[in-house]
């Protein structure tokens, strides 16, 4: 059997694209991964997606948009794309061992936070702990908090943090920051920044209460600690895209973003498509994800209608 469109990962973006080409009756595939509902599953509150007065949390968010694509015939398959095979069309795609074929192929693996990979860190995760400024700032109103990373990401998070918190320490573990000259001017002469350098992370304290009251820092040069109470951690040292198995197929930036055409979610294959955080490292949002989704599935409804197909 070769499918219409088959959609790889199952966030906002690959949910959307599902609803979208089911709607077109394309009676799409969609491979959720072994964690469906991508990012927004590990985030306690959204109130910045419209349509919900008083915000709706991550997960069911994802429940319901998942619901909404079933409802128009999704099928779905709670498992990750192994490799796929753009050289020709059909293009094929395996999981768990089995090949499936699609006329065309919508992308939506997502990105994933990098994080600092120590146990509180995930056990606090939602919590306190957060990798999405824009996502979680406005919980952290006249409380103290810590940024982690020394990029333009941590230093555009540590700004905009400072529009709630009452104080806001960037914890850098080298003694100079990557960020561009114009971001370090603007969070060194800001009053409520702080900086504490060459220290890293050794725990994140609050476990046993369930939310974060601190962090352990290391002096990377001295190994002396020290604690910082604080009751919101946010880690901005980067996102990783999810988009190795399509190394040497589809274009993508030295990051790995895959690139897509202007005013268009088309790749450099004909008849592929990415949408989502797997292409998007500028807003990185729910909304715009779906958004993409949206495009990415009428692209490909009307790759197959020129097609004749």
């Amino acid at each position: 059997m070769i499918h219409n469109v088959i959609i790889i990962g199952s966030g906002a973006a690959g949910y959307t694209a599902a609803i979208y080409a089911g709607r077109a009756n394309l009676k799409p595939l969609l491979f959720s991964g072994f964690q469906p509902g991508g990012q927004l599953t590990i985030t306690s509150e959204v109130e910045n997606f419209p349509g919900f007065e008083h915000g709706i949390q991550g997960p069911d968010l994802m429940e319901e948009m998942r619901k909404q694509a079933a409802r128009f015939e999704t099928e779905m398959v709670a498992a990750n794309v192994d490799k796929v095979d753009f050289s020709k069309r059909p293009f094929k795609v395996w999981s768990g061992g089995k090949e499936y074929q699609a006329k065309t192929v919508i992308v939506a693996t997502g990105a994933s936070a990098k994080l600092l990979g120590i146990p509180s860190e995930t056990k606090l995760m939602g919590k306190g702990v957060s990798a999405c400024a824009t996502c979680d700032g406005f919980f952290f109103r006249n409380q103290e908090i810590v940024v982690v990373g020394g990029g333009d990401t941590a230093l555009e998070e540590a700004t905009y943090l400072t529009k709630f918190a009452s104080k806001v320490t960037l914890v850098h573990r080298r003694d100079t920051l990557r960020a561009s000259k114009i971001m370090q001017d603007r969070a060194k002469a800001n009053p409520k920044i702080q900086f504490i350098w060459n220290s890293e992370i050794a725990e994140v304290m609050g476990v046993e209460q369930d939310k974060v009251t601190g962090v352990k820092l290391k002096n990377v040069e001295t190994g002396e600690t020290q604690v910082l109470p604080c009751s919101g951690v946010f880690i901005a040292i980067g996102h990783k895209p999810n988009t190795d198995i399509f190394k040497g197929q589809l274009r993508m930036n030295e990051v790995g973003y895959l690139e897509t055409q202007k005013s268009s979610m088309a790749t450099n294959v004909p008849g592929v498509f990415a949408c989502g955080d797997a292409q998007d490292h500028v807003y990185r949002q729910a909304i715009t994800a779906a958004g993409t989704g949206c495009m990415a599935a009428i692209d490909a409804e009307r790759f197959l209608q020129e097609h004749g197909e």
